[in-house]
């Protein structure tokens, strides 16, 4: 009885052995997020500080808005980090996350050869769309469903242009990210819409510059939430609440401002703004 004992005890510790490692490396989230949290850097600065306060690792799936929110949707993340409200209301709504909570903006600036073909430049962004829809000036669009996407699209409607009807071989469609629309436009001299935390860090400008800036329909909100437990039994909801937490908190707010390239803030926090 008593050598089986030992042996049942023995079988115990073998299993709390293993699980144990495994257990620690459980200690993760993934965050399925939009490039221009990536691309700017801004992870780079502030999942450090998260890891060093709560042990909790934090891998990060670049993609744009729109296949952040499907991933979301197929519950291979944990949380989403995006910027198109509409669509995170949406995805809330549908049952696929909790609760949408207000992080960050900064706003989209409108990219083009220092030269300005299209005689684009100014404050005012239906303005300087228009313009290059008259000049057929080379345009870069994404064309990937990313949160600047959309707002290069709802910004196009706002000038009366219906740009699927309205492109010619001036606008060219690319399907990727921030960073390749960039490289894109350096290399061939061309208009693109991008946000300012991806430009300010953005190496390869050429003859590039900003043209069109500071007008109110340049404003770009970051939302985050918790893709839902009900929906995807497998979602690391403590460990995920727990990141949302640390990011709308006072000190996740000050690492977020506190992210600076060459001088410049790249986002500023406002997680609690009314209504945003």
């Amino acid at each position: 009885m008593h050598t089986r004992r030992t042996l049942i005890a023995l079988a115990a510790l073998a299993a709390f052995a293993t699980a144990t490692p495994a257990l620690a490396q459980e200690k993760s989230i993934v965050v399925s997020s939009t490039t221009s949290t990536q691309d700017s850097g801004l992870f780079g600065h502030i999942l450090p500080m998260f890891k060093a306060k709560t042990g909790i690792d934090v891998k990060v799936v670049s993609q744009g808005t729109g296949q952040a929110l499907d991933t979301g949707r197929r519950g291979d993340a944990d949380v989403v980090f995006v910027h198109a409200k509409s669509q995170e209301e949406k995805f809330v709504a549908d049952g696929f996350g909790v609760k949408r909570s207000p992080v960050m903006y900064n706003d989209f600036v409108l990219i083009g050869p220092k030269n300005d073909p299209a005689g684009a430049k100014g404050k005012d962004i239906v303005a300087g769309l228009k313009a290059i829809k008259d000049k057929s000036a080379p345009f870069i669009s994404r064309g990937d469903r990313s949160g600047t996407h959309s707002a290069e699209l709802a910004l196009w409607k706002t000038a009366g242009i219906d740009i699927a009807k309205d492109k010619g071989a001036w606008y060219k469609e690319i399907g990727q990210g921030m960073g390749a629309a960039l490289n894109t436009a350096s290399a061939s001299n061309s208009y693109v819409l991008t946000d300012r935390g991806t430009w300010l860090s953005f190496k390869n400008r050429g003859d590039l510059d900003i043209v069109v800036e500071g007008d109110n329909k340049l404003f770009n909100q970051y939302g985050v939430i918790l893709v839902s437990p009900e929906k995807h039994k497998h979602v690391k909801k403590e460990f995920g609440q727990a990141f949302i937490d640390w990011l709308i908190s006072a000190e996740g707010q000050k690492a977020i401002t506190d992210y600076k390239i060459n001088g410049q803030q790249l986002f500023f926090a406002n997680a609690t703004a009314p209504g945003a």
